[in-house]
């Protein structure tokens, strides 16, 4: 296990201060905010450990309310919305500086039978294996006088490896833009069985490159001056269980964007083509 990685779930096992209280921190950055999937997985991680082991998420929706501040640790406040025969609810408050800085509600159920079907397919896409690695991919797309490169090309606590373009290649060439982006990822270490977990570490990298289908629409990437964003929603729903420390088809596009906003969805595949986990979120995309 790589220490990235090992750090990750070091700040996933947070504090329990009160009951229903719960204290996480952040790793050491120099960005501005918080990753917007990290402070999801704390809250969701707060929420599970209210309820009972048996009963297994399968949604939340989530607001992305003030940046958050990396220097100072986050706490997290669950109410207990309701607890019922099958579905428990649950909603989370992220609090820093005295102010709420994200909200999400999560919704959990027992493993019940019912009537199943799949219309969704995973895309007829190159194996992981024979894909570069993302941090190579983006050190050489970036060139090596950007600003930017050694944070694009620090480690990552999951492997990543784009079937399609990146949104700084498309960039330097219009004829890569496009409204879909596929991109394989798993963690690269031999995980515990607790179901949670793995669900955390989807919502951890869903994060890192819905939005980026937005970007890759109109050749615009992360580190130009003329471009900023932010996370503003962001649902997940869990269909189905699945492991993170295997190879996860990642399936997103946009289909829409304008008044400073953009939307991107996406579906995530077990390498089988099982569908696990369908993600929508919309973002805050300014460009001057």
């Amino acid at each position: 296990m790589n220490e990235v990685l090992k750090e990750l779930l070091d700040l996933l096992d947070l504090e329990q201060i009160e009951l229903d209280i719960f204290r996480g921190r952040s790793p050491e950055e120099r960005i501005q905010r918080v990753f917007g999937g990290q402070v999801a997985a704390q809250a969701l991680v707060a929420a599970g450990r209210t309820v009972p082991p048996e009963r297994h998420v399968h949604s939340l929706h989530a607001y992305f309310i003030r940046p958050g501040d990396p220097a100072i640790p986050i706490v997290y406040n669950v109410e207990r919305v309701r607890d019922g025969r099958s579905f428990t609810t649950r909603r989370v408050s992220a609090i820093q500086h005295g102010k709420v800085i994200f909200t999400m509600s999560a919704s959990f159920h027992v493993m019940e039978t019912g009537v199943e079907h799949q219309a969704a397919t995973m895309p007829d896409v190159a194996e992981p294996e024979s894909l570069p690695m993302l941090q190579d991919r983006i050190l050489e797309a970036v060139g090596e006088d950007s600003p930017w490169r050694e944070w694009l090309g620090r480690p990552r606590p999951v492997d990543a490896r784009y079937v399609t373009p990146l949104t700084w290649e498309a960039q330097r060439d219009p004829a890569l833009r496009g409204s879909k982006t596929n991109v394989w990822f798993r963690y690269d270490a031999e995980l515990p069985d607790d179901p949670l977990l793995h669900v955390v570490l989807a919502a951890y990298a869903s994060d890192f490159t819905l939005v980026d289908t937005v970007l890759l629409t109109h050749g615009l990437a992360w580190g130009s001056s003329n471009v900023s964003g932010a996370s503003l929603d962001h649902a997940m729903w869990f269909h189905r269980p699945f492991r993170v420390d295997d190879w996860v088809m990642y399936a997103q596009e946009s289909p829409w964007s304008g008044a400073a906003r953009g939307l991107a969805r996406g579906e995530m595949f077990t390498r089988s083509g099982e569908l696990a986990v369908s993600v929508v979120q919309e973002a805050m995309i300014r460009v001057s």
